[in-house]
């Protein structure tokens, strides 16, 4: 019976710390805690994937319950602790998918195992990924437990996103920041599995791979094990491209050279071609981006610098709406063109330093003097007459009324009663109103006016002129 197959991402994980790639200020720090025995009992790894987040917190467990530890603090991978760990089956190591035992049940049952002692190790540590996946009443149900663990009880945390952990959580362990890995060094690293392997690959072939996996190992060795069993002959660059879709080397030659000569109708051409092979328009334009950003690094005969910038600045700006497009194929053919006709363009410097040395020999039309500015006389309106008082007479007084004199009667035979009589009010006086006449104005107060200022203008010049003709962008070229 044949061996099981391993894949490549299992079967070359890093067994030592000197196997781990591209982070060396990671490992240094937990191999001289291992020396100086200053363990702290909580340790948070985060990073992207396929950085060595998980390997790094195996290999430390490994290192701390190692048996027999060699001279350079590395694990032996001998011993039955090592062992047992490397398969996943020891009891003193458990590792626990945050994404899958989030709940705060699942961390109940780590705190109240936490304080067993181990089996056979030194320490009983928990690894626990995706950390960030924990509901909140799951990490405040570890806040506890953390903060004050049993003498024998370490946790390992790993996340790809830091900022939705638990600040609480944070500050209680010792936090490693893993970078992306170099694509040089990934493409050495699949070098050497190629070696190993005893297979031919050529060096264009591993950085493209490299450069495809974004700064993670594992996706590489991924990757790579995928094209492995596509061809057992010598693996190129163009059967690399083929494997993962990309466009072949030479439609960005034919590009460059539409570029040179100006041809428009390669545009459509192109992009007919794309989807005649069955390539993504959206991927494709990355490439372009990631084609183009190779231009500006490493220049190109084909292409000024300024074209370069101006490309990839075009480019740049077209990507953020290109997925949400419904008419990609018109969008990438609109996108071609600009990048072909840019041959043409001329900087906006460039045409303002040619238009101001042949100033003399523009035919422009003499720039008309401008007269001084004269400041406006200002003349006070005339203010209203005020309308002469009105004269109103007092009412005269009226005279008081005198009370009757009442002759008494005889008794038998009383008067009959006399009615006062009602007193006369004179009517009042009439009064005399002037008549307002409104146009009776007082004659106009006119000020003397000022002195005009003498404010001058600077009259235009021909360069006047040439600045405005640069604020546009001309197609094709100036001609003296």
């Amino acid at each position: 019976m044949s061996k099981r197959y391993q894949v490549l991402a299992r079967k070359y994980r890093p067994k030592t710390f000197r196997d781990v790639v591209a982070q060396d200020a990671a490992v240094t720090t937990l191999k001289n805690a291992i020396r100086f025995d200053k363990i702290a009992h909580a340790y948070l790894f985060c990073g992207s994937r396929g950085v060595g987040k998980t390997t790094l917190a195996r290999l430390f467990a490994k290192a701390l319950n190692c048996q027999s530890l060699t001279a350079e603090f590395e694990p032996c991978n001998q011993c039955p602790s090592c062992q047992e760990i490397s398969s996943g089956q020891s009891l003193d190591v458990i590792e626990i998918d945050g994404a899958s035992n989030r709940g705060i049940d699942d961390i109940r049952q780590i705190n109240e195992t936490v304080g067993y002692a181990p089996s056979k190790g030194r320490y009983k540590i928990y690894i626990i990924d995706e950390v960030h996946m924990l509901t909140k009443e799951a990490f405040n149900a570890l806040l506890k437990t953390l903060e004050e663990p049993p003498e024998q009880a370490k946790f390992f945390f790993a996340t790809t996103e830091a900022h939705k952990v638990l600040p609480t959580i944070i500050s209680r362990c010792q936090r490693f920041d893993l970078a992306r890995i170099p694509a040089s060094l990934i493409a050495a690293k699949l070098g050497e599995i190629a070696i190993d392997l005893n297979r031919t690959v050529e060096k264009e072939a591993l950085e493209l791979i490299a450069a495809f996996s974004e700064g993670s190992l594992r996706d590489a060795e991924s990757l790579f094990d995928q094209i492995l069993c596509f061809s057992e002959e010598t693996i190129t660059a163009a059967i690399v491209r083929q494997t993962l879709g990309l466009a072949p080397r030479e439609l960005f030659n034919s590009l460059d050279q539409a570029f040179s000569s100006c041809h428009l109708p390669y545009a459509f051409e192109l992009v007919e071609q794309l989807l005649q092979t069955g390539k993504d328009l959206a991927h494709f334009l990355e490439q372009l981006i990631e084609y183009y950003r190779n231009v500006v690094l490493h220049k190109s005969k084909t292409y000024t610098q300024a074209q370069a910038l101006h490309i990839l600045d075009l480019l740049i700006a077209a990507e953020s709406g290109f997925q949400k497009s419904a008419y990609q194929r018109i969008a990438l053919e609109s996108i071609l063109l600009q990048i072909i006709r840019s041959k043409n363009r001329i900087p906006i410097e460039v045409l303002v330093r040619h238009l101001t040395e042949n100033a003399d020999k523009i035919n422009l039309p003499p720039a008309e003097p401008t007269k001084p500015i004269e400041a406006p006389i200002v003349v006070e309106a005339p203010k209203p007459a005020l309308p002469p008082p009105i004269v109103v007479e007092a009412p005269k007084p009226v005279k008081p009324v005198e009370a009757p004199i009442i002759v008494e009667a005889p008794k038998p035979a009383p008067p009959p009663a006399v009615e006062a009589p009602k007193p006369v009010v004179e009517a009042p006086p009439v009064l005399k109103t002037v008549p307002f006449n409104p146009y009776s104005v007082r004659q106009e107060e006119v000020k003397e006016p000022p002195k005009p200022s003498q404010v001058t203008q600077k009259p235009q010049s021909h360069y006047d002129t040439i600045i405005r003709f640069a604020a546009v962008e001309f197609e094709g070229t100036v001609k003296n």
